[in-house]
């Protein structure tokens, strides 16, 4: 059975940082096609914000516009987890953090396309 715990959120000032852990069981990291990281907002549509292409010529890493240079998405084969470091942490990155695994993954920020979904962590930022 394949698992994905997320763990790491909490409540920081705006400018604080943030380490998300993505735990993989029943499946493995290198051998996973795609992890990505979504959130979602109260009242907002769940998007995706970072991925990882995790095994071919090498990690390729993927991240919207607005947590570029902020976010480093990274993984460990031997703890079987991906990592979504996040600095600068703004207001608006308040939300529910997700970790999906998918086998296919044609566009790493459709939701769709992942096969295997966490719970969820909460990450809170306050002005």
């Amino acid at each position: 059975q394949v698992r994905l715990v997320e763990s790491g959120g909490g409540s920081v000032q705006a400018g604080g940082s943030l380490r998300l852990s993505c735990v993989l069981s029943g499946y493995t990291v290198y051998n996973t096609n795609c992890i990505g990281w979504f959130r979602q907002a109260p009242g907002k549509e769940r998007e995706g914000i970072a991925a990882i292409y995790t095994a071919g010529v090498g990690p390729r890493a993927h991240y919207v516009d607005s947590v570029k240079g902020r976010f480093t998405i990274s993984q460990d084969n031997a703890k079987n987890t991906v990592f979504l470091e996040m600095n600068s942490l703004k207001p608006d990155d308040t939300a529910l953090y997700s970790c999906a695994a998918g086998a296919f993954v044609g566009y790493w920020d459709r939701d769709g396309d992942y096969d295997y979904w966490g719970q969820g962590t909460q990450v809170t930022v306050s002005s």
